[in-house]
């Protein structure tokens, strides 16, 4: 799968605005998962974000039974930087809780969840399922999770700048040359790769990097890549 080109630019298509749930669609669909689901709260303006293409009666149940307030797929990620996926919680007994119900409804247990950090102490999760058995979902899951940070990024800035106020605040602004890095890596090229094209060493690529992801308010170049294309400062690849 060629990175960051497939869905980084679904939910700048029109409608996307009010039709996250068909973005949380597409993604399961062009990535070979089940269902998807995200949630966030905004800082500035306190609004709560929450999106699913869970059947109803599941999210009905869920919601019913208050599992938002125990679910450690969700506590776990919202602490973590990295992407947390269920089997390493699957001896938890919240875990247990929560997911033998969502098994009696008949919906997987494989899954992972991404948190998404943004400048102004937002914090968006995505989460994605997959009925795959636990050797397939590990090897699927390697495909696919660069994908699903960046898309986490893209879809978290959408759900954020739909906010008039957020929108202006979110604004970054990056130099030509780590505008023109940022593309490069969009493209997937590598930081050797980059280097030979602009004529700097891969030493100085990662500076640009380094510094893009601090203006940007991301931990990984996969993220500052999705962030970059959802404010408009780079292309898809």
């Amino acid at each position: 799968m060629t990175p960051y080109t497939s869905l980084v630019d679904l939910a700048n298509s029109p409608g996307s605005q009010t039709d996250f749930v068909g973005h949380l669609d597409a993604i399961c669909s062009s990535l070979g998962l089940d269902y998807a689901s995200y949630a966030s709260t905004n800082p500035i303006t306190g609004h709560v974000h929450a999106f699913t293409t869970y059947p109803d009666e599941w999210k009905n149940h869920y919601m019913s039974e208050r599992f938002h307030l125990l679910d450690p797929t969700l506590r776990a990620a919202s602490r973590s930087i990295a992407p947390v996926d269920w089997q390493r919680l699957n001896q938890d007994r919240d875990f247990q809780s929560v997911f033998n119900r969502a098994h009696d409804f008949g919906l997987p247990q494989s899954g992972v969840t991404i948190p998404v950090r943004g400048p102004f102490g937002d914090t968006g999760l995505l989460s994605v399922t997959s009925d795959l058995t636990a050797s397939d979902w590990h090897s699927h899951k390697s495909k696919v999770i660069q994908e699903l940070q960046t898309v986490a990024v893209n879809l978290h800035d959408s759900v954020m700048n739909s906010e008039r106020l957020t929108h202006l605040l979110r604004r970054a602004e990056l130099s030509s040359r780590e505008r023109e890095v940022l593309q490069w890596t969009a493209a997937g090229k590598s930081q050797q790769d980059i280097g030979d094209i602009l004529a700097i060493s891969s030493r100085t690529v990662e500076v640009h990097l380094r510094s893009s992801r601090e203006k940007l308010g991301t931990l990984t170049t996969a993220q500052a890549v999705g962030r970059a294309i959802s404010l408009g400062l780079i292309m898809p690849g």
